[in-house]
């Protein structure tokens, strides 16, 4: 496995399809739901010769399913926020070490060095849980950032602003990373002349504020933190990657991972490029688990293989559900 773990960060675009296949061959054997839910789908290694081949897991099944391969202990569980009356979906890992290699080099490769940055984490509903994927990524590029500034913040916006207040006059990079609704809520309280700060938002209501578009949060945070752009990362309980826009709601995959539209009204087959979808995600450093996800987002992947999220699909939380009797 060490060397397949190996071969997947350094994966290429040349060599993508050939690795997931291989990741799939894999899955197939080792993560049973994944394979009862192949086979429900007539689907297995001898009929899949491409990744528009391979079936993309709903991702309810992680509210349903321990999606894990059966030759592995599980090291830590990961749970989502959830919205209230609503399943958490729950993520069994095998490998912390997978999830800290992505998270790392992917960062590494959107915004280079970590111990560059000053690291301030806005994540007040993530960190009243103890089983966040987000938390844990937060902390561990607290923890490599090596600043004494770095840190995290609950609901102090007072000491949240005098901090950033600090800061600008400094000669640090820094990235406040938080939850949608909380840098919300901060600009409502506070505006600061802070023009060099990455200002990235991570997504998620959570019924906590009325839902606005991209363009309408990112419009409020502009202002108040007086930045050109809204930076963003696109992640979720079930994988173990993310994706980085740095303005404009574009966004980039690291080489391991790639995004691909589904047709709204046939799941099994993907879209062109520069067609609305539904979201498929292949995360091959999910290994252990299942890198192939089909979730509830609505987007459109781009010629260059940048891709856009527009919101979410209605009634996702039943999509998938004729095949929860697996």
């Amino acid at each position: 496995m060490n060397s397949l773990i190996d071969i997947i960060f350094s994966v290429t675009d040349l060599t993508f399809e050939e690795v997931a296949l291989e990741v799939f061959r894999y899955q197939y054997e080792q993560v049973e739901i994944y394979r009862l839910y192949c086979d429900s789908l007539k689907q297995n290694p001898s009929t899949v010769s491409s990744v528009a081949d391979i079936p993309f897991l709903p991702i309810e099944f992680f509210k349903s399913h321990s999606v894990i391969s059966g030759e592995k202990a599980v090291q830590e569980i990961f749970e989502s926020s959830g919205t209230t009356g609503q399943i958490s979906s729950k993520h069994p890992v095998a490998d912390l070490s997978l999830y800290e290699k992505s998270f790392e080099k992917c960062f590494e490769q959107f915004y280079g060095d970590v111990s560059e940055y000053v690291i301030l984490a806005l994540l007040p509903s993530y960190l009243e849980r103890d089983k966040s994927s987000l938390v844990h990524m937060a902390k561990k590029l607290i923890e490599q950032s090596n600043q004494n500034a770095s840190g995290f913040f609950l609901n102090d916006f007072e000491k949240l602003y005098d901090w950033l207040d600090v800061l600008r006059n400094g000669k640090r990079k820094v990235i406040l990373l938080g939850v949608t609704f909380a840098l919300l809520d901060f600009s409502d309280k506070y505006k600061i002349d802070f023009p060099d700060l990455i200002v990235m938002e991570t997504g998620g209501m959570k019924g906590k504020r009325e839902e606005l578009t991209r363009e309408e949060v990112h419009i409020q945070l502009r202002t108040a933190f007086d930045v050109r752009q809204i930076h963003s990362e696109y992640g979720m309980t079930e994988l173990l990657s993310q994706s980085y826009s740095k303005g404009n709601g574009v966004f980039n995959t690291p080489p391991w991972m790639k995004i691909f539209v589904r047709d709204m009204y046939d799941p099994l087959v993907l879209q062109k490029a520069n067609t609305a979808g539904n979201v498929n995600v292949v995360d091959l450093a999910n290994l252990y688990s299942c890198s192939f996800v089909a979730t509830g987002d609505l987007g459109r992947v781009n010629a260059n293989g940048s891709f856009e999220i527009l919101g979410r699909m209605d009634n996702a939380e039943i999509r998938g559900c004729n095949l929860m009797a697996l």
